[in-house]
């Protein structure tokens, strides 16, 4: 859907005519690029991606299938000589294109992190059964507009164009690239719903709405009430964004277990960033996620 034109192959010239594994390259850098839009440090180089997805691939005949095999052993492509970690450049073997995570341990971490979000976000969309949530997978660290694109390219149905054209005024948080996707399947029934406080240096509480502006320093207190039977386990979502926030590498995005207090599900945070954020919670009974709220929206101005 992404990386294949419909227009036959029989009239593209043949020198345009992408291979399966350049077509998954240019994706999985595409990818890369999104995970590290806002911030820059661990960004793992385009010569490491190409040249691990080079030794990587398996003469796969089709762009999806080359790019799931690149992804699932790539990293076992990188060797350990005398303690130091070694990718090869294959026209030269004595280069090493990993000589600088030595130096720079977080160049090495950055790899295996955005590695491990890839293969997460395009293992997760393949075993989707519905075109939404393909897209919602995929629209963070692929971008919304070309996936969109893709799907309308791919499947002209009304279901398609109705979900690419649909204006949501938050899109552009849910597609925040690194805010994690959610690994639980769906069961549906249930409900949960996020009452929200904040008190600026301890006077006067006061009930919020979602988008309402607050002010820098003010505590925050969460409380969801859901209608779901016991036993089950509570997360809670946060996700950053502004630059203050990216400054001190605290965008947040991963899934929080929540603690619970007099019978209460209960969050507490500290507006500390000027900028737009969000919160959700997760209601997750076995495996299974039985209810979310949906993103409530925090504004904090100076």
């Amino acid at each position: 859907m992404l990386a294949q034109a419909k227009a036959d192959v029989e009239d593209i010239p043949a020198f345009r005519v992408k291979t399966p594994l350049q077509a998954a390259i240019q994706l999985l850098k595409r990818h890369r690029d999104m995970c590290f839009s806002e911030v820059e440090e661990g960004r793992p180089s385009s010569i490491i991606i190409s040249t691990l997805s080079a030794h990587a691939y398996n003469q796969e005949g089709s762009v999806s299938g080359a790019l799931l095999s690149i992804l699932s052993s790539m990293d076992r492509c990188i060797r350990e000589k005398d303690g130091v970690f070694w990718i090869e450049n294959p026209s030269n073997p004595r280069e090493n294109f990993a000589d600088s995570w030595a130096y720079e341990p977080e160049l090495k971490q950055g790899f295996y992190d955005w590695l491990a979000m890839a293969r997460s976000d395009f293992s997760q969309a393949v075993q989707q059964s519905d075109m939404e949530s393909v897209m919602d997978i995929l629209a963070p660290r692929m971008g919304r507009t070309l996936v969109e694109s893709a799907a309308q390219t791919r499947s002209r149905s009304a279901v398609v164009r109705s979900i690419a054209q649909r204006k949501n005024p938050i899109q552009r948080l849910a597609d925040a690239p690194h805010r994690k996707p959610t690994t639980w399947p769906k069961i549906f029934g249930g409900k949960v719903t996020i009452l929200a406080r904040s008190s600026l240096n301890g006077f006067r509480t006061l009930l919020m709405s979602s988008g309402r502006p607050i002010r820098k320093g003010s505590t925050l207190e969460f409380i969801a009430s859901t209608d779901v039977t016991p036993p089950y386990t509570v997360y809670w979502q946060v996700v950053n964004t502004g630059r203050e926030a990216a400054s001190v590498k605290d965008l947040r995005g991963g899934f929080e277990r929540s603690t619970t207090e007099m019978g209460s599900l209960w969050k507490e945070e500290h507006a500390g960033y000027a900028g737009t954020h969000t919160i959700e919670c997760f209601i997750v009974k076995g495996e299974y996620c039985a209810a979310r709220s949906g993103q409530f929206v925090v504004e904090i101005q100076h």
